[in-house]
């Protein structure tokens, strides 16, 4: 897709920072004048801006222009589909810059954290940088509502992707160019969730992404859908966990063109994160063994449409927990599946029986009614094949017990017999 842009000749760049803005003409004016006054008075690197309007639908285009045309190293670029992740996808793609920086339009982190935030990707010494508002010594004023979600999010991020770094949704980030055109390409998201994805992929391939404690002031005017965005950015922790739960993502294959250190399987998740993960599986594995036996009840008997029901939603269930809950990798598939079958016996003993209870009390039940029966009794059996799966199925191994070391036996040094003594 050819970006259109408007631009002044530029020498090679060490710094491009990228604003995506989409309807934002009440301040886009301010706020570039802003950042482009920092960066003439502060920053000593060669730069530019780029405006990369996503778009937009009211005077915002027309402003972009009318800086990049009145203010020397600013560059207008017009997307013509939305998305904030499409619009730094398409502009760091293209981009000639050593390292690419990205800010969110309302400025609201303070710009004397951008020096130390590009300083360690110059240089070489990381391949990823970001601000983050959830430091110690990080200085943030916004609302309490706000406080909250942010602070759950990373919380659920960190839990369920094993990830270290502190805060994924802080609009102040850069990146070195060579990585972004290895990394960026990965990332499917072209909303909200395209920086969270970006620092998920970076961590598992071994990349080093360093943190600047930043002080932040909430924009009161903000158009952000706080709980939209929660929403997708929870559809996308789905989507990106079950990819590299399936090896769709090639994060061995950047790690050995990038990555920072020996490369191994990320560290399985904790209890907290293995529950939400389990809850997810069971969630769909219920949602598919309801549509499954809907679909043989009409040609199977109700036990036997419970049955198969069952048996192939466990298959699945096995699976999806080995990789995804429990975090195994390797030899013992087939050991697994069998214990699976275990687990899955115990929860149609407990799915049968209900049934043969409700057709006890009611032999003319609709198949609605044995449905909801089914449904209940099938959550409580989850909850027995969690404790069964963790403590016994996929339980680590126990470390060997070192083998005793059998002691050396020590010899008298022997003493030279001299001459003299024979």
């Amino acid at each position: 897709m050819t970006l259109e842009t408007s631009t002044h000749a530029l020498p090679a760049l060490a710094l491009d920072v990228v604003v995506p803005v989409f309807n934002e003409q009440a301040t886009l004016e301010s706020s570039i004048q802003r950042l482009h006054d920092y960066l003439t008075r502060s920053i000593g690197w060669s730069w530019r801006i780029t405006i990369a309007d996503n778009a937009s639908t009211d005077a915002t285009p027309e402003l972009a222009d009318a800086l990049a045309a009145t203010l020397p190293g600013v560059v207008a670029v017009h997307l013509p589909l939305k998305g904030r992740g499409r619009a730094l996808k398409q502009v760091w793609l293209a981009s000639p810059a050593q390292v690419l920086v990205y800010l969110d339009e309302d400025l609201s982190t303070d710009l004397a954290a951008l020096s130390p935030l590009v300083a360690p990707l110059l240089s070489g010494h990381s391949d990823l940088a970001i601000g983050t508002r959830l430091g110690r010594s990080a200085r943030v004023i916004r609302g309490g509502k706000r406080e909250f979600i942010s602070r759950s999010y990373n919380l659920l991020l960190r839990r369920t992707m094993s990830v270290g770094f502190s805060d994924a949704q802080c609009g102040f980030k850069a990146i070195r160019r060579d990585v972004a055109q290895r990394l960026v390409p990965l990332v499917e998201d072209d909303g909200w969730f395209f920086d969270t994805e970006l620092l998920i992929l970076a961590e598992r391939a071994g990349l080093r992404i360093h943190e600047i404690p930043v002080d932040w002031v909430d924009d009161p005017h903000s158009s952000v859908d706080v709980v939209r965005t929660a929403r997708d950015d929870l559809k996308g922790m789905l989507r990106v966990g079950t990819n590299l739960a399936r090896g769709r993502i090639p994060v061995e294959a950047l790690y050995a063109e990038l990555g920072r250190r020996p490369f191994a399987p990320a560290s399985p998740p904790g209890f907290f994160g293995q529950v939400l993960r389990f809850g997810v599986v069971g969630v769909l594995s219920t949602a598919a063994y309801a549509v499954l036996y809907l679909l043989l009840q009409s040609v199977l008997t109700a036990q036997a449409a419970n049955f198969a029901a069952l048996l192939l939603t466990a298959i699945a269930n096995t699976w999806a927990n080995r990789r995804f809950t429990f975090g195994v990798n390797g030899p013992g598939m087939v050991k697994h599946q069998f214990q699976g079958l275990i687990v899955f016996g115990i929860a149609w003993g407990l799915t049968s029986g209900s049934l043969a209870l409700l057709h006890a009390a009611a032999p003319n039940a609709s198949p609605q009614l044995q449905l909801v029966v089914l449904t209940v009794a099938n959550l409580v059996a989850t909850l027995l094949r969690f404790v069964l799966l963790r403590l016994w199925v996929f339980r680590p191994p126990r470390p060997r017990p070192a083998a005793p070391s059998t002691p050396i036996p020590v010899s008298s040094p022997s003493v030279p017999v001299s001459a003299e003594s024979e």
